[in-house]
């Protein structure tokens, strides 16, 4: 039995890796690539997918924004059109997800604080 695709040991990963790694069909990531246009895996000459490790965080951002968070797809959208906007250098997702968690906290003790 082959081991299962792992994050990091590899250059490159097909659909079917990712999809196993996110634990997503692959025709959700194609959805994902015809919403997101800041989701887009480089092409083999084959016009096989190969998501590089960026891809794939993003992609399991997508996921948690999508599936844990609530987010709507033109919430996404709107979300990740405002990244990397701030400084003129590119924030990555987990910055900006980091940074919106903190920013919860503190409107909770605050909330919480009034009680």
């Amino acid at each position: 039995m082959a081991a299962e695709p792992r994050l990091g040991t590899k250059l490159f990963y097909k659909i079917g890796e990712v999809s196993h790694i996110a634990k997503i069909p692959a025709y959700v990531l194609r959805f994902w690539e015809s919403e997101f246009d800041f989701l887009r895996p480089k092409k083999s000459r084959g016009h096989q997918r190969l998501y590089v490790q960026r891809d794939i965080e993003t992609v399991l951002e997508i996921k948690r924004m999508l599936y844990e968070e609530g987010y709507t797809i033109a919430g996404v959208k709107r979300f990740w059109s405002r990244r990397g906007r701030r400084g003129g250098r590119r924030v990555e997702p987990w910055e900006l997800a980091s940074r919106m968690r903190g920013d919860l906290r503190a409107i909770l003790k605050i909330l919480e604080s009034h009680d």
